[in-house]
This record gives C-alpha cells, structure tokens and sequence, in this order.
C-alpha cells in the first residue's frame, strides 16, 4: 500500500529536519549535554517540521543508549517510538481535546511513573486551541512537573498563548523553510521515486507551498500522478493554474516595447486565471529578475512596477473587477516605462534653457561672410529673448501688485536687453518724475528681480534717451545687443541714477556663508532640519 510524500519520507532524526538549523542544533546540545528542561515551546508556520521535532525529540530522551542526540534506532523504545505506539508518549490534540476535564485527566497521567521509558513525555498539539480554564488547570503542573515527566507544546500561533504559559516554556521558533531548501529535498526524494523532473516546475511548488514542506509534498504528489512521470514547468503551472514561464517572459517583452494591441491579446487569454495569482506570478518574476541583475529593468523601473503591483492588491481587497484591474497594472506598467526622472526632467529643462547659449555663433570676422552669419544671430537672438521676456514681464507684474507708480514707471522708463551669466540687462530712458520714483523703489525692485530671476541675479543698467528708443526699430536692437559693450570714458554718461542705485556695487550675502554660521549649524543639530531655504527680505 502507498504512502503519501509527506508520510513515507518524514524524518526520523534531526538530520533529517529541514530548513531549522538553530533549533535541531541547541537540542542536540542539551541532550548530549543532559541540560534538558522540563517543557519546551515549538512555535512555527504549518508544515514546518514542528511534530516531527518534537517526536525525534522524544525518542532521544528515551532511547537506552540516551538521552542522546543520535538515538540508535535498534532498542525497543525507539523501534516502537518510529512506529508511534510507545506508551510513555502521549500524544494530544488540544483542538479536540481543549477543556478543562481533558486537562485535568493528563494532569492524573503525571502521578504515575513511566511505563518502560526513562520519561514520560506529553505532546500537546494545537496547544492554543485550549480554554482559559483549561490553561490555568496546566499552570502548576507545568511549572513543577514530578522529574520524569516532559512536556513539549506545539503551536502555530504563539500569541494566543497566555504569558504564564511562554514563561515555563523554552521557546523554539521554526521559521519558514527557504525555497532553495524545499527545492533541493523535492529533488531528492523525486531521485529515490525515479521520477525525471525540472527545477523550474519544482521552484513553482516551492513557491506555491508558501514554505510549508508537508504543502509542498502534497503539491508534488499531485504533480507526479498529473505529469505522467515527467514533472514539467508547463504540466505544474497547468496544474496550478498558474502561468508558464514563457507567458511571463512575453507579458513583459509586450510592456517593454509598448505594444498595446498585443497586450490587449494577451489580456484576453489571462481572463480564466485568477487575478491574485497572476500578480503573485509577476512578482515573483520580478524578483527572479532583479536577483539575477537582468539589463532589462533598472531599480528605478522596478520600484515603479513593485509600487503599481502593490496598488493593484489593494483594489482587490476591495472587490474590484479583477480583469479590470489586471489591464490597469500591465497598461500602467506600460506607461510607467515611459514617465523619466525628475533628474531627467531638470536637465531636459537646462538643456532647452540654455541650448541657444552653448550653440551662439562666434562674431564675425569676415567681412564677406558678414551677412549670412548677422542673419543667423539675429535669429538666434529672436529665439533667445522670449525665453526671458516672459519672466521680465511677470516682474512688472509684480511690481503693479506691489506698488502701481512704481510698476508703471519701471514699465515706460525700464526695457529689457537679456539675462546671461545671472546678469539682467536693463536699459533705462526714465524722466525726472520717473527716476525719482524708482531711486525711492530700488531695493523692493531689487527683491523681486532676485525672486524671478534668482537670489544670485546681477542687475546691470544702460543709459538711453526716450528719443533714441523711439527710433530704434527691432532690426536695429538686435545688431546692438550683438556688438560688445564699449567702455565709457565720461563720468556723466556711466548712467542714470536708476542704474546707480540698482546695479551698485554692494557686496551680496552669500547662501554659503549664511549656512555656515555656528547658530545655523547649532539649529540645525537640535531640530533634525531636512530642508533650509533662504529667501530675500526687502
């Protein structure tokens, strides 16, 4: 008669425990040692090797060549501990048996000496399943059991367990079994069942028992009767209803090269796979993928496809459609390859910003050459004003909001000439009425040109009169600002008393030395700043 996986090939000696190093190491010790405890604690996920710990660890404690953490496996105690008919283990199901009555019966069984073992030893399976009631009965006996009586408690929810039971306990946490270790068991036993296999399908039963290894052996018993004795990656993920490694590769082959129509296909063939599933199967690629270094995907893409992924759980919760969902995620993810950085978006605005700048034309130097080349700065300088006339004109603005006969005066006596190297160009025709107003309005002019155009902006004046404006037309603007600047001898033409008291020369603040000040840096240290902004103040 068969066995099932999880039965025939359950181990019978901590070597045979797998994936809980720690704990089948520290018994071990206390057995060889004799430094053993009265009551033991297995706490752990399903599947995890628990009972199976606890029964080798019994048939150590009783074993005539014991206690030892190899029992010898030919004595009667052993031979009928392998078997589980030895009357000195008693085995409980505290699910079933969880009342105080039942507690009160092992607590009668503790009177009496063992049999032919030189323990008896109570398993008590399920322990948190019992009743208040019942867990104060167990208190005394568990705290000064007779000295041959050991107790080892198994449970899968520890917090359930009342604080003055986990405080007679040692504590042995089972973890959950990693994946490389299931998969290594899987192939061992498939060698000894002579059944041919890929490691790919085992790692999709690996994946699917969640750790559990008494899951995984289920999972793989109905894999070798569906696959016919042959375990594929294709045959278990049918079985599964999962998707097949090959989909998987295509979903995301689809997504990187944008192709929505064969996405929409692709959708339509995932509408008989559970929504939940495939995500789970999406992650788990992902992770594969990123653990393997894949050129394919940057971190930045990953976190983006992770984020997008985590979302689309959260929609599930709440009983959205799933096949809905499952188009949103793969056209997000889609999308998501497509949106840059904010890094990349910073430099995209520079490089538009100041591309006219680095590709200036050189001036002339031949005179036959003249005219093509004036005609092509002329349009790069048509190219380039606008750029800033926009925020020349939202400085206007601000001074009309600020104070209107100044934003009036700043606007018929101030023209625009360019901004480069954080240097604004102005050139000033004012009247008498108009320099007054603005000599008086120059430091709140100032504030707001630092505010548009930056706190490190540089203001330089020229002089003009109204007159000569008038009759300058754009052509002509344009060649002027292309010739370089001629140094003027005569100390009453330097400028208007607008441009003196804008563009003197008064020594700027600057943001360095401003951080660097001991109450700045003292301020800093006590409240933990992430962020510090200087602004101007008029």
């Amino acid at each position: 008669m068969s066995q099932v996986l999880a039965l025939k090939y359950r181990p019978k000696s901590f070597d045979g425990i797998i994936g809980q190093n720690s704990v089948t190491q520290t018994l071990s010790l206390a057995l060889n040692q004799d430094r053993l405890s009265h009551a033991y604690l297995f706490s752990g996920l399903r599947g995890s090797g628990k009972t199976s710990t606890a029964r080798i660890f019994s048939k150590a404690l009783i074993c005539e060549k014991g206690p030892t953490a190899t029992p010898c496996e030919e004595c009667e105690n052993c031979k009928m501990a392998n078997e589980n008919r030895h009357i000195d283990i008693i085995e409980m199901d505290a699910a079933s048996s969880r009342k105080i009555d039942d507690i009160r019966e092992l607590i009668e069984h503790t009177k009496y000496k063992p049999n032919s073992a030189r323990y008896k030893i109570f398993i008590i399976d399920e322990v948190h399943m019992l009743t208040k009631e019942a867990f104060n009965a167990l208190l005394k006996t568990l705290e000064e059991p007779p000295s041959y009586v050991k107790f080892i408690l198994a449970t899968t929810d520890p917090l359930k367990l009342p604080p003055t039971i986990l405080s007679r306990t040692q504590h042995f946490r089972f973890k959950q079994i990693g994946q490389k270790d299931v998969v290594n068991h899987l192939s061992h036993i498939l060698n000894l069942e002579n059944m041919k296999y890929e490691i790919e399908a085992l790692e999709m039963l690996s994946r699917a028992g969640n750790g559990s290894l008494r899951d995984t052996l289920t999972l793989l018993d109905q894999a070798m009767i569906f696959s016919k004795g042959d375990i594929t990656a294709p045959s278990v993920a049918s079985m599964l209803g999962l998707l097949d490694p090959k989909e998987l590769d295509l979903i995301f082959e689809t997504i990187l090269n944008k192709d929505k129509i064969k996405m929409l296909e692709i959708l339509k063939k995932l509408e008989t796979y559970e929504c939940e599933v495939v995500l789970d199967e999406i992650i788990a690629y992902l992770k594969s993928a990123f653990f393997k270094s894949e050129s394919r995907f940057s971190t930045l893409l990953y976190e983006r496809f992770f984020r997008i992924l985590s979302e689309a759980k959260n929609l599930l919760y709440i009983n959205a459609d799933n096949s809905f969902v499952l188009s949103l995620v793969f056209f997000k993810m889609i999308e998501a390859t497509n949106i840059k950085t904010i890094e990349e978006i910073i430099e995209n605005l520079e490089n538009e910003k100041f591309r006219v700048g680095q590709n200036e034309v050189s001036p002339m130097t031949n005179t036959n050459q003249g005219a093509p080349t004036l005609k092509k700065e002329i349009m790069i300088q048509e190219k380039r004003v606008p750029i800033y006339e926009s925020e020349f004109s939202k400085l206007i603005t601000l001074l009309k909001d600020r104070n209107i006969d100044v934003g009036n005066c700043f606007e018929q006596s101030i023209s625009f000439i360019g901004f480069e190297n954080k240097t604004l160009t102005m050139n000033s025709h004012a009247n008498e009425n108009c320099k007054k107003i603005l000599r008086h309005a120059s430091s709140i002019i100032k504030h707001f040109v630092q505010e548009v155009f930056g706190i490190e902006t540089i203001i330089k004046m020229q002089k003009s009169s109204p007159k000569h404006i008038e009759k300058k037309n754009e052509s002509k603007e344009v060649q002027a600002k292309l010739k370089p600047e001629t140094p003027n001898h005569e100390g009453e033409n330097c400028g208007s008393c607008v441009a003196e008291h804008l563009a003197k020369d008064v020594k700027e603040i600057d943001a360095n030395e401003i951080l660097s000040a001991p109450f700045i840096k003292k301020a800093t240290e006590l409240f933990d700043v992430k962020k510090i902004e200087i602004h101007p103040k008029v």
